[in-house]
């Protein structure tokens, strides 16, 4: 089973940082596009839902705020599941979870049953997926951890310009139960990458003892879900400053084509606008990566994911002032850049935070965090827009959140944690502790041995050696 993977696997094995590992980061590639893509490509089908079941559009918009809910929301569930089965076994269940999912909503005859099966049900696959895959992905790679992490991300704005026009293909050519129906069996491919999750098993030593294998038995059962995490004033800092982040990060992406709409440009034209700010993004993630793997900026990288954070919200306030079509082009090339840079770091800076062990309990309950962010802030965007009927304020309201986000997480890390960064092992996990102290009294008990012996060839001289010059003894 994938249990040794997390929490319960051995600690002193030394990241691959490839081999094997690249096809881990293929996996995460594909999981991370389909759970991140899917809820926005889905949306093809909302005119045919809309007209099947005579629903409004708030009623069909439900679909992908249930889905994101669900990828957000169950986290520490997420967690508990890999620390108690591993990821292999979970990412495969959720995988069937996801395709089911979608097969049954293609069988639906009502929109709160396509709640309920695409929603819901893959919801909760797609989730049983991502957070094992990021898991698995910090397990195969150290220092090429951020360059793994900005090519994994990328997956996102890759099968989104994927998917929406296949989407579009299936709803034409077989409606949208047949788009539905096939999709369901695109989402198999989840249980293929889960597995690709091959746990890391540590080398095998030929003067192993029984002993040993005795203690590693007894070993103490981890936690299913370690709130210890909180404990860390820097993972407290960044749970903040992500879920003000969150608030509007997701909020110009949502409008920016209505936005363009509405200073009277062609949709075809408008809808461009979300092609130039994925093409953007599917490059800013991996070179992104690259940037925060060099030797002098990953020491640094909380900084560079808060720089992140404020050129995105600045992004934001700039672009309210766009009048024209030129103006929101420039902004959507920005927007990419810094959402890219956003979606490579958020997790790298999360595992630099808490180190391996706590990982899959920490990511858990930041995404519960930020579940309520993700459902709270495009609806109240949309009723500022409705209360105001200008997109300028929608703007920069997401704009300062965002930028109050990175202020909290630069601000925190510089005035909060020097004293911690003084410390000369901050990130040691406490079973990588338990086998420094267990080869320490290995030491101290050869020394003390050899001191005995020592002491006993002084005591009894006429038996360790001097025995030489009893006649008896002369051949």
């Amino acid at each position: 089973m994938g249990g040794a993977v997390v929490d319960d696997g051995p600690t002193g094995i030394k990241a691959p940082d490839g081999g094997w590992g690249w096809a881990v980061l293929f996996g995460c590639f594909v999981i991370t596009g389909f759970s991140y893509a899917f809820p926005k490509a889905v949306s093809v089908f909302f005119k045919e839902l809309i007209r099947e079941f005579g629903i409004g559009y708030s009623d069909t918009a439900w679909i992908s705020s249930i889905l994101l809910a669900m990828l957000y929301g169950t986290g520490p569930l997420c967690s508990v599941l890999v620390n108690r089965y591993g990821c292999r076994p979970v990412m495969m269940v959720g995988g069937l979870f996801a395709s089911l999912g979608m097969i049954a909503a293609s069988f639906c005859t009502s929109i709160f049953q396509i709640y309920f099966t695409t929603g819901v049900i893959t919801g909760l696959g797609l989730a049983l997926n991502f957070q094992p895959s990021l898991v698995m992905l910090n397990r195969y790679f150290d220092k090429r951890r951020p360059l793994a992490n900005g090519l994994a991300a990328a997956g996102s704005p890759v099968f989104l310009c994927a998917l929406s026009p296949v989407g579009q293909l299936l709803q034409h050519e077989f409606g949208w139960r047949g788009g539905f129906l096939i999709l369901g069996g695109v989402l198999l491919n989840c249980c293929a990458c889960g597995a690709l999750m091959r746990p890391l098993l540590p080398p095998k030593k030929a003067d192993d003892t029984k002993e040993e294998q005795v203690e590693i038995v007894k070993k103490p059962k981890k936690k299913l879900l370690d709130f210890s995490v909180f404990k860390d004033k820097g993972f407290v800092i960044y749970t903040v400053a992500a879920s003000i982040m969150v608030l509007g990060l997701f909020v110009p992406p949502v409008f920016v084509v209505s936005y363009a709409k509405d200073l009277h440009i062609q949709d075809t034209t408008a809808a461009f606008l979300l092609t130039i700010l994925g093409f953007v993004d599917i490059f800013a993630r991996p070179a992104c990566g690259v940037i925060a793997g060099l030797k002098w900026v990953r020491p640094r990288c909380v900084y560079l994911f808060g720089f992140a954070m404020l050129f995105n919200g600045v992004t934001d306030l700039v672009s309210s002032m766009s009048k024209t079509y030129g103006g929101l082009v420039v902004f959507c090339i920005f927007f990419g850049i810094s959402y890219g840079m956003v979606g490579a770091l958020q997790f790298e800076v999360l595992m630099a935070i808490v180190g391996t062990q706590k990982f899959s309990s920490a990511i858990g309950l930041v995404l519960l965090a930020e579940a309520v962010a993700v459902l709270v802030g495009p609806p109240s965007a949309g009723r500022l827009l409705d209360a105001t009927k200008s997109y300028m304020l929608v703007f920069i309201l997401a704009g300062c959140e965002v930028v109050l986000s990175s202020l909290v997480l630069t601000a925190g890390n510089f005035f909060c944690l020097k004293k911690k960064e003084e410390e000369p092992h901050p990130h040691v996990d406490a079973a990588e502790r338990e086998e420094l102290n267990k080869d320490e009294k290995k030491y101290d008990s050869d020394t003390h041995e050899a001191i005995e012996v020592d002491q006993l060839a002084k005591d009894e001289p006429e038996k360790n050696g001097d025995v030489a010059t009893n006649p008896e003894t002369c051949v």
